[in-house]
């Protein structure tokens, strides 16, 4: 049974967060995988997320507010549904990283926190990947992809705009 009589959650996320409460000593741990989880779910962390994760963890929803404005991979408004991520931390950054974002701002016709217009994509300039062994490198979604060029980006992206995504190395 759900702590929240009407949640904006599927039944599923409810009871994991209604889980994540149990796991950590302060029910405030809970804050950031209760964040991630609701943007898996609803796309992006909303108004009314805000408002029900406060009140599951007895929190301000300024508190939340806080944590999410701090944490850049949290969104408060919705990505493509392909969200591109380019590293340009150092490693990436030797090896080509600002290359290939300015390649895929060019070719996306879209910068920074930004998503075409049809939805398909977002692009975010990302601090670290971990594949700084494999730099360039870059996310799409949860999908790794290392060792960059223009010509293999764009030949990644044609895989998302097709629809096929992930193993396209």
């Amino acid at each position: 049974m759900s702590a929240i009589a009407n949640t904006i959650f599927s039944p599923e996320m409810a009871a994991k967060f209604d889980h994540l409460i149990t796991i950590y000593p302060l029910k405030r741990s809970a804050l950031v995988p209760m964040l991630l989880y609701a943007q898996d779910e609803l796309g992006f962390v909303s108004e009314p997320a805000i408002k029900e994760i406060a009140q599951r963890l007895d929190l301000f929803d300024l508190d939340v507010r806080n944590v999410l404005s701090y944490y850049s991979m949290l969104r408060t408004k919705p990505a493509g549904k392909y969200n591109v991520q380019v590293c340009t931390n150092i490693s990436c950054m030797l090896r080509g990283g600002y290359e290939i974002l300015d390649h895929c701002k060019a070719k996306l016709g879209i910068g920074h926190k930004q998503t075409t217009p049809d939805g398909q994509f977002s692009l975010e300039e990302v601090e670290c990947i971990g594949a700084c062994c494999w730099a360039p490198a870059m996310q799409v979604n949860y999908d790794f992809h290392d060792d960059l060029t223009t010509v293999k980006v764009d030949d990644i992206l044609a895989e998302y705009a097709a629809g096929r995504g992930k193993d396209v190395k």
